[in-house]
């Protein structure tokens, strides 16, 4: 193994050569892809493919860069995307249950290094502690048990709920992707948010770049990319695209990637004749989709901080999106989209979407919006703005030296642009 002077073990259940979708995995393999060169990774994560086994460490490279990949499970390519109903079925407990079994080996792996943990998850919190490693979390998540999920953390909030506040209690800093975590950590566990700060996911700029807009045959084009889990609220987003396609005489086409069942909700009918599905897709194949789109579109209840909104906004897309507070830098009126409230019920919602989506539509068509003023907003949110305080934390960790508690936030992107 080629040792650097910073080791950071990293653990997640995904495969890095796989298919595992969602914001965090798109922040995990940053954090594989783009790590210094003073660091090295040891990877403890599930094998997709059945070419590894479990307990043994092998090299494999994740966009040239060289990791050491420690699966504790195979799980295979079909059923790592899907949310299970059962506990002990989960992707997520036979990963841990892979790590404890395996714990012996890991800790003969970390024994004596210079090493220290990162979790995107509450589930490991204790794992780094049983190996004596100091621990970065990654708070992605600010849901409630009130509110829609399709996984099962819903029905098991008490263990989740447990989970959160072991792994923030027993963690050396933490890291929350918007401000309104930090605000709940505030409230509910005071010592955790006095070692919290917040970075949001980070958006690879450069591979998500802006490109110039196509309105060659007169088809408005709006691309989602990721799971259609209930707190998407798939239904509002599928009724506000049938009634654009209606104003706009038909000319409307839905670009999904992702490998959710979109039929799975009734709804999705009024619009299925018009939808082009993708599937499952590398980085640059949703930056090549994403490019031949002109609008993204999210009607969440809730979010950290999507890594679909950084990454169709840094390819000069603007969006048209049911607000959160977290948007609010990044979408603004004439330069990069709509936000429209909530409503219950969601009518008036729906309707405001789509007049929302008519005046962007017109400007993109006029020539109004530029590409690269859309993509000026993310810039704080780039790998190169973000991620170097990922890693000086994880030195400062190693090296013993103090790291300030103060909660801070991203740069806005107003600022920016």
């Amino acid at each position: 193994m080629n040792q650097k002077a910073y080791r950071i073990l990293l653990m997640h259940p995904m495969d890095p050569r796989g298919g595992k979708l969602g914001g965090i995995e798109t922040h995990v393999r940053l954090i594989l892809s783009r790590h210094p060169s003073d660091f090295s990774i040891l990877f403890v994560g599930v094998d997709e493919f059945g070419d590894c086994r479990p307990g043994e460490i092998r090299q494999i490279e994740v966009d040239g860069r060289r990791i050491d990949f420690f699966p504790t499970v195979h799980i295979d390519t079909a059923r790592i995307n899907l949310a299970s109903h059962k506990l002990t079925g989960s992707t997520t407990f036979r990963f841990a249950a892979g790590a404890l079994r395996y714990l012996p080996k890991l800790r003969a792996l970390t024994r004596g290094a210079s090493i220290s943990a990162d979790l995107q998850r509450f589930e490991f919190g204790l794992l780094p502690k049983l190996l004596g490693l100091k621990t970065i979390q990654m708070v992605h998540g600010e849901g409630s048990k009130e509110q829609k999920m399709d996984s099962l953390i819903k029905k098991l909030w008490f263990i989740h709920r447990a989970n959160e506040t072991l792994s923030l209690t027993l963690a050396d800093k933490v890291f929350c992707v918007n401000p309104n975590i930090v605000t709940r950590l505030e409230k509910i566990l005071p010592r955790a948010a006095r070692k919290a700060e917040v970075m949001t996911v980070s958006v690879d700029t450069q591979r998500f770049s802006a490109k110039p807009f196509d309105t060659s045959d007169g088809i408005f084009r709006v691309v989602f990319a990721g799971r259609l889990d209930e707190f998407k609220d798939p239904p509002l987003m599928f009724r506000t695209l049938a009634g654009l396609r209606g104003r706009l005489n038909g000319k409307l086409e839905f670009h999904y990637v992702g490998v959710s069942d979109p039929a799975r909700y009734p709804e999705f009918s009024l619009i299925a004749d018009c939808t082009v599905q993708h599937g499952l897709q590398s980085a640059d194949g949703v930056s090549r989709i994403v490019a031949s789109c002109h609008a993204g579109v999210l009607t969440s209840f809730f979010e950290g901080m999507p890594c679909y909104l950084l990454e169709t906004l840094s390819t000069g897309r603007p969006f048209c999106a049911v607000r959160l507070p977290q948007y609010d830098p990044l979408v603004m009126p004439g330069v990069s989209g709509e936000l429209v409230e909530r409503t219950d019920p969601d009518d008036r919602c729906m309707d405001d979407l789509i007049e929302a989506f008519v005046r962007l539509r017109n400007d993109i068509f006029a020539g109004r919006i530029s590409p690269a003023r859309v993509h000026e907003c993310v810039q704080p949110y780039s790998v190169e703005s973000q991620m170097s305080r990922l890693f000086a934390s994880h030195r400062a960790l190693q090296d013993g030296t103090a790291m300030s508690s103060r909660a801070k936030t991203v740069t806005t992107a107003k600022a920016a642009v």
